[in-house]
Order: structure tokens, then C-alpha cells, then sequence
């Protein structure tokens, strides 16, 4: 018994020693935060996507507090916090324009040919060690394995028929599946942008006809036809002119292979 307590003494007598060392070290080499970073750090959504382009919320409140960055960086947390950035900072917001992701692909299930069934690990990089285009004939085609799934926080992005599929208004643009996309076919659009060219490809319109019945064509009836003249084929695949894109939707209704999105 005695031995139980002489060893309850030694180990309450250690604890207490290490605590003093511990709290005077914290005073020794206690490092001084700026106040303005702790309250932009504060602002900050805290998902660390990496979408402000710095090394997690704590990265970028500290190039903001010290007037490295501007103050609308954080797409997580949106204009509102951009505002409150601001006021703290004593700066002007500016404009933020709203981004989401957009996976331009309509190969899915039943359009797109494969090279074989792939049975491997369910990981788009893994995939890609297959000749460098995965199991996909189209080497622009998406993957479908949720690399892109698995990088957002948001819960914006699911598979749906074998393609990556965008949930708008979750998404909040950070840009971490377009980071992880081993083809970097995914982008960021904007938000008020309706209307988009689900397709990647550049390949001729024969070669695509023979590997999917969902790609650009590059017939160029759709730069024919805009209204706009927002509209026009490069290398191959159909482009919007998001500046002069007015959104009628026509050339979506024109497209013979249905590859001209109007996102909701």
C-alpha cells in the first residue's frame, strides 16, 4: 500500500514540474499574433481547401492581416465575409465574381466506348497508369472513380452514370477538384453562366463519332447560329464567349449531340 501512494506522490510531483516547465516555456517562446489576423482568421470558413491559393485559413489570414492578399480570397465563406475582411482591414472588398465547378464530359454510361472494364483500385490517378487516358477510349473523358468526390468538403460533387456531376449550390468554387482531376478536365465557371459545352474533346468529329455519341463534333452550327455570335469551334470543340453569351439557350436547342448544357 505504501507503495502505492509513495508511487501517486512522485508521479504528482513529476506532473507538477513538467507543468511549470511547460508554462514557463510558453512564456519564453510565446509568439505574438497580430489582432487583425486573429479576426480574419476568425471570418474564415476553416475548411482549409486551399482555395484562397495559401496554405489553409491560417495561411491566408496571415498574408491578409499583413497586406499580402486581398481580401476576397475566401470563396468558402463568400462575399459576406469578404465584406467583413474588409472592415477590419480597412479596405475595399472589390469584386468577387461566384465560381463553381463544371465537368465538361457527357460520356456516361451507354455513350462513351471503353477500352476494357477496369477492375482495378477505384482511383482516377490508378486508372490513368493504363496507357495515360484510363479505360476510357476518349482521352478526354472523364474518369468517374471521385477523385474530385473525395477532395470536396462541400458535399457538391457525386458520380452519376460513370461522370462527375456538380451540385451548384453547394458548390462554393474552391477549386480542390479541379487540383485532384488527373486529366484537369474540370474548371471553374461562373456561377452566373448558364450555359456550357459539356465536352472536352479535341479530336476530329470522325474519331469522336467512333468512341462516343455524346461528344463535339465540331459541325459549328452552333457558332452559325448564336445570336450573339458568342460562340465559336477551336481545335474541334465548340466555346462560349462568356462575355457575349446571352443565354438564349439556342444553340443547347440546335446542338445534334445534346452536348450544350443550360445548367439550372
Amino acid at each position: 500500500m505504501d507503495s502505492v501512494i509513495y508511487a501517486v506522490i512522485v508521479l504528482g510531483v513529476l506532473g507538477g514540474i513538467f507543468g511549470a516547465i511547460l508554462a514557463f516555456a510558453s512564456k519564453i517562446f510565446h509568439v505574438e499574433v497580430d489582432p487583425k489576423q486573429e479576426a480574419v482568421r476568425e471570418c474564415l470558413a476553416g475548411a482549409n481547401c486551399g482555395g484562397c491559393g495559401f496554405p489553409g485559413c491560417d495561411g491566408y489570414a496571415a498574408a491578409v492581416a499583413k497586406g499580402e492578399a486581398p481580401t476576397n480570397k475566401c470563396v468558402a465563406a463568400g462575399p459576406e465575409a469578404a465584406a467583413k475582411i474588409a472592415e477590419i482591414m480597412g479596405v475595399s472588398a472589390g469584386d468577387a465574381v461566384k465560381m463553381v465547378a463544371f465537368v465538361p464530359c457527357s460520356g456516361s454510361e451507354g455513350h462513351a466506348v471503353k477500352r476494357f472494364n477496369y477492375k482495378g483500385p477505384q482511383n482516377c490517378q490508378a486508372a490513368m497508369l493504363f496507357g495515360g487516358k484510363s479505360n476510357m477510349d476518349c482521352r478526354f473523358a472523364c474518369i468517374g472513380l471521385g477523385n474530385c468526390v473525395d477532395a470536396c468538403q462541400f458535399g457538391a460533387m457525386h458520380i452519376v452514370d460513370g461522370v462527375a456531376k456538380v451540385d451548384r449550390e453547394k458548390c462554393v468554387g474552391c477549386g480542390a477538384c479541379v487540383n485532384v482531376c488527373p486529366k484537369k478536365i474540370v474548371k471553374l465557371v461562373p456561377y452566373d453562366q448558364h450555359v456550357e459545352v459539356a465536352c472536352s474533346s479535341h479530336d476530329k468529329g470522325a474519331a469522336v463519332n467512333k468512341i462516343c455519341d455524346a461528344g463535339c463534333i465540331g459541325c459549328m452550327k452552333c457558332q452559325r447560329e448564336c445570336p450573339a455570335d458568342a460562340i465559336v469551334v477551336k481545335d474541334n470543340l465548340a466555346m462560349i464567349d462568356v462575355s457575349k453569351c446571352v443565354q438564349c439557350g439556342h444553340c443547347a436547342d440546335i446542338c445534334p449531340r445534346h452536348i450544350i448544357k443550360v445548367q439550372n
